[in-house]
């Protein structure tokens, strides 16, 4: 079997494909095939702000701009300064957890904020 199909964590050959993944049923850990190496997924991973800089669990930063509240009347104003957010992976955009005062828990866009 090709060095390409063992597995990276523990070299198993016992790997197998499952549509766009690896899989190996010894150690359970998963990578794609076009991924390269397995360094290159922390940094590919990292949520960055409007500014291009990396943002971390518990950095307060601040909204870029008016931002209509979904299923409600209210806005968050550009210039509102959030802080203590939490870092998610998210689907749809929507990569941080915060609380803004006046409105409550929602989560944001990082591409909507810039750090503090």
């Amino acid at each position: 079997m090709p060095d390409a199909v063992k597995c990276p964590n523990c070299q198993s050959e016992h790997a197998y494909q499952d549509r766009g993944l690896w899989v190996c049923p010894e150690c359970a850990h998963e990578w794609s095939a076009a991924a390269g190496s397995s360094a290159d997924a922390p940094q590919d991973a990292s949520v960055r702000d409007a500014h291009g800089n990396v943002l971390t669990d518990g950095d307060s930063v601040i909204v870029m701009k008016d931002l209509k509240v979904k299923g409600s009347s209210s806005v968050v104003k550009g210039g509102t300064k959030v802080r203590n957010i939490r870092l998610q992976d998210a689907t749809d955009g929507h990569n941080i957890a915060c609380k803004i005062d006046g409105i409550g828990a929602m989560n944001l866009k990082s591409e909507f904020v810039k750090k503090a």
